[in-house]
């Protein structure tokens, strides 16, 4: 086996994560959670360890970091110190109003509200965090409209259904020799592309 490298290492940390989906939707018991949870901070700590090797961070300015970025993106749950705050939002729409606005203090410069989707996501995660973070930044398409222009007539009420029409519509690409991961990434791609348009 060759030397490890962040770029040899891509490979396992996703797989790890998937893992860890996996066992949570399975319904996995807390000892078996625990160990896939494991597995992903190992990775973590690899990639830490080679970065420490190279002289630019290890794993403690990593917990560090992520310790200030919870602090710094959740002042409705911290105090600057890091000390709990002695109340509360109300509701989840305060909490994510709040959430934004922190990101946005953090990184003025961006405009685009797509920016920081991973590009690897899996498509259909990227149509879906791309559609959330439309609508968050009030350019949210009518998702009727949107579900008319394909001849959709009316979306399932239940993630079971919805799983259903979506193995159809995999199911349908395939015949027709279409690769629907491939369509929806183009599909969101141009979605984002209309959106971060200047009107």
């Amino acid at each position: 086996m060759g030397a490890l490298t962040h770029e040899s290492l891509v490979e396992y940390l996703i797989e790890e994560a998937y893992e860890v989906v996996d066992s949570i939707e399975s319904g996995a018991v807390d000892d078996e959670l625990r160990g896939e949870l494991g597995d992903v901070l190992l990775q973590v700590v690899l990639h830490a360890r080679l970065a420490e090797e190279r002289g630019s961070f290890d794993f403690e300015a990593v917990a560090r970091d992520i310790n200030a970025k919870m602090v710094r993106r959740n002042r409705h749950v911290f105090k600057a110190d890091g000390s709990l705050q002695e109340s509360f939002p109300a509701s989840v729409e305060e909490i994510i109003l709040k959430w934004d606005a922190a990101k946005r203090a953090e990184k003025p410069e961006r405009k685009d509200p797509f920016e920081g989707i991973p590009p690897h996501l899996p498509a259909l995660a990227a149509a879906q965090k791309s559609l959330e973070r439309a609508a968050r930044a009030g350019l949210a398409a009518d998702p009727q409209s949107r579900t008319a222009a394909v001849g959709i007539p009316v979306i399932p009420a239940s993630e079971e259904e919805l799983g259903e029409l979506l193995m159809a519509v995999v199911a349908g690409a395939r015949e027709q020799g279409l690769d629907a991961e491939r369509a929806l990434r183009a599909a969101v791609r141009s979605f984002q592309n209309s959106k971060s348009r200047p009107s």
